[in-house]
């Protein structure tokens, strides 16, 4: 008779609910935080750069990609309740415009790789490599590849999207720099 009564008491909070403390957890949105420099003249859209980031259609979803190199390195993982806020190379082109270190540039940008790498279970890092293109009046002026990479402070979808938010903010710094070596800054 106890276990009867008892049972039925367990299934009674249950149904009410406060026997259960489960909270389904929905799917968080990040992107590479705030513009560190929203320099670009709203006044002037003449000195807006032209800028343009493209990829493979598989970089074009909101999920964040990992890859875990020490058991399959052929297989991409995603993050399951961590997602980007728009597809990354949207996110990337809309951090370099409003970087502000651009005007005048016309840039054509072919995103390659974007994912957190695990070369082993507690170890991660960021991968970004991309081409670049600039162009002048009428015609290229000159490409570039580039590959940065970073360890992440954790293994885990925060370190990669953290390490990312660095990773494209230092992209940013190098296309700059690169521009500026040419002289066509």
């Amino acid at each position: 008779m106890n276990y009867l009564l008892t049972g039925w008491l367990v299934f009674a909070m249950l149904l009410s609910g406060t026997g259960c403390s489960i909270v389904p957890r929905h799917p968080v949105l990040h992107d590479f935080g705030v513009p560190a420099s929203t320099s670009i003249d709203k006044g002037n859209l003449d000195n807006k750069p032209t800028i343009n980031v493209d990829a493979p259609t598989w970089l074009w979803d909101d999920r964040i990609r990992y890859r875990l190199l020490y058991s399959s390195s052929t297989r991409v993982g995603f993050y399951t309740l961590d997602l980007w806020l728009a597809p990354p190379p949207e996110l990337f082109e809309q951090l370099l415009i409003s970087s502000g270190k651009f005007r005048n540039h016309s840039l054509v940008i072919w995103l390659r790789d974007f994912e957190q790498q695990f070369d082993a279970p507690g170890r991660a890092r960021a991968v970004l490599r991309f081409s670049i293109e600039a162009y002048g009046p009428n015609k290229k002026t000159k490409s570039q590849e580039f590959y940065l990479e970073q360890l992440t402070a954790t293994p885990d979808a925060s370190g990669a999207v953290n390490g990312f938010a660095r990773l494209t903010r230092q992209a940013a710094d190098r296309i700059q720099a690169w521009l500026s070596e040419s002289g066509n800054n």
